[in-house]
Formats: C-alpha cells, sequence, structure tokens
C-alpha cells in the first residue's frame, strides 16, 4: 500500500448544516470545493470539528456519503469513524469502505476510562475487521486519556493496517517521542499534528503533515508552512509560522468552537450556513467581533461583514 497520498494538509471539514440540523448539500459542496481549489491534499470529514459528536447515526452516514460523492476521488477522503462502542466504530468503518473512503481516523472510545489493554484491544479489534488503512486519533483533552506512546508503538507494530496517527496533543515531546519510537521499526508510519501551531514542529521532528482547521478559512498560510518547509525554503515557513500564530486566539473565542469555525469560513468569503447542531449555540454578536479582530490582526481579508 502507498501511504504517499496521506501526506500533506487534510483539514478536518465543518459539516454544513441548516437550521433544523440537516446537511445543507449546498454549503457543504461549496466548502468541499473551495478546500480543492484551495490545494488540500486531502480531507478530514466527521473529525472533531465536524460535529460528528453531536450527530444522530444517519446524519453521520449521509455526510460521509454526500462528501465522497461530491470529491469523486479528486483529493483523498478521511472518514472519522470514532465511537465510545467497538462494534459501532466497526460499523462506521465498514461504511466508510463500502462507499470508497481512503481511510478511517478512530479516537480513543470516551466516557468511561479505559486501561492501556482495553484501548489496545479496542483498536487491534477495529483493524482486523476494516479492510481500509486506519488512523489512530489522540485527543486526550477531548476523550480524558492519552492512548499511551507504548499502545501507540505495539499497534504500529502488530497491525499493518494501522498506518499512522493523528496527535492532537498539547504537548510536542509527546509526538517527538512517538516518531522517534515508531519510525525505528516502521519510518513510513504516517503522523499528522492535530494542534495547528504544532504543524511544523512535527515536520522538522520527521512528521508528515497537519490537520488544521485554519485552513478551511486561512488556507494560504498553513498550505504556505507545508509547502516552504517541503521546499526547504524555511524563511517563508517562519515567516508563515508567525502568521498562524496570531490566528490562534480564534479556538478560544467560544467552546466548543465549532461555531467559530463556521462564521470564519463564511466572513472569508465562502457562502456556507453558519448554523450549529445542538446543543452547541450559534456565535453571538460581541464574539463574532472578537473573531473579526482575531483575522484582522492575522491579516487575513475580511470578506462579509
Amino acid at each position: 500500500m502507498s501511504l504517499a497520498k496521506f501526506k500533506g494538509i487534510f483539514p478536518p471539514v465543518p459539516t454544513i448544516v441548516d437550521k433544523h440540523g440537516e446537511l445543507d448539500k449546498k454549503g457543504m459542496a461549496n466548502l468541499l470545493d473551495h478546500l480543492i481549489d484551495s490545494e488540500a491534499d486531502g480531507v478530514l470529514i466527521l473529525g472533531s470539528g465536524g460535529e460528528f459528536c453531536h450527530m444522530p447515526p444517519k446524519l453521520r452516514l449521509e455526510v460521509a456519503e454526500f462528501a465522497v460523492k461530491h470529491i469523486n476521488k479528486r483529493i483523498p477522503v478521511m472518514i472519522g469513524i470514532s465511537s465510545p462502542s467497538t462494534k459501532e466504530t466497526i460499523q462506521y468503518g465498514q461504511h466508510a469502505a463500502q462507499i470508497g473512503a481512503d481511510a478511517v481516523l478512530v479516537v480513543n472510545p470516551y466516557y468511561a476510562l479505559l486501561n492501556s489493554d482495553a484501548i489496545y484491544h479496542h483498536y487491534k479489534t477495529v483493524a482486523e475487521n476494516l479492510d481500509i488503512p486506519v488512523l489512530l486519533y489522540n485527543f486526550p483533552a477531548l476523550t480524558g486519556q492519552d492512548i499511551g506512546i507504548d499502545v501507540i508503538t505495539r499497534l504500529a507494530k502488530e497491525q499493518p493496517n494501522i498506518i499512522g496517527l493523528k496527535d492532537t496533543i498539547d504537548n510536542i515531546s509527546h509526538t517527538r517521542e512517538v516518531i522517534n519510537r515508531v519510525h525505528a521499526f516502521r519510518p513510513d508510519f504516517i503522523i499528522f499534528s492535530g494542534f495547528d501551531e504544532y504543524m511544523l514542529d512535527t515536520l522538522i521532528l520527521g512528521g508528515h503533515g497537519g490537520i488544521p482547521a485554519t485552513f478551511n478559512f486561512a488556507p494560504k498560510i498553513t498550505k504556505g508552512i507545508y509547502k516552504a518547509f517541503i521546499k526547504k525554503d524555511y524563511q517563508t515557513a517562519f515567516k508563515l509560522q508567525r502568521q498562524l500564530a496570531k490566528l490562534m486566539p480564534v479556538y478560544a473565542i467560544e467552546s466548543p468552537f465549532f461555531g467559530v469555525i463556521k462564521q470564519a469560513i463564511k466572513l472569508t468569503g465562502v457562502d456556507i450556513s453558519t448554523e450549529v447542531l445542538a446543543p452547541v449555540t450559534k456565535l453571538p454578536k460581541n464574539k463574532k467581533d472578537l473573531l473579526i479582530q482575531v483575522l484582522e490582526s492575522a491579516q487575513i481579508p475580511i470578506i462579509n461583514k
């Protein structure tokens, strides 16, 4: 299996919905086309920013099917299939394979804290029951626990169908240790940065790219960092990294950040709905004003105020 297509920038795509919580196909198509036109190397559908955690199963399946069909092999599609249930995770994964997705992303089971053996067996069971590449998704701030470097290393060693990791952790030394340990015996194991501002660090350490939400509304920055790094144009990479740093306050405007990202996309010129799924509420005007200030501080053009 060639892993070359799983490198670069794979933005986590917000799910565009209407005021009734149904998929807004026109808006979703507009966003997907915008990402492709902006040179995304692939996309992540139904990641954390895609609001999978607030979706009924039917909507999750519909979103996955629509995205794969609309993209139509123009770029690779990764589908988030996370669930606290191993059986349900497998079912979502089988569906992703059937509709033609290129890979699936799996966060460790959440709510009930598990020991390391349980986490290992969850991933082992998922990987052995799916005929599609699997990437681990480590996001301890939301799941409540780290997958664990020992578990990641063991899975990389024993499960060839597990091809990589999205490491969304506010600790670059964790990503460095994963790379050092896993690449010692499996140098093609894909490592994506989950936090935008750690993408350049991840590339320097031997990683392969990032899954940055900021690409949705500021694609020239994160894609520019990646392209500059590959070309060894480090001065450009550093300049863009400093610009990216000015965008990071967007994540602190509201929790969760779903509405913030959608509003930023609309402000920068993409015609989408900014509705979010309950229980999240729409971004109020005072926080929209804060968002505009952050975008302007990073010199991101505002098209639709």
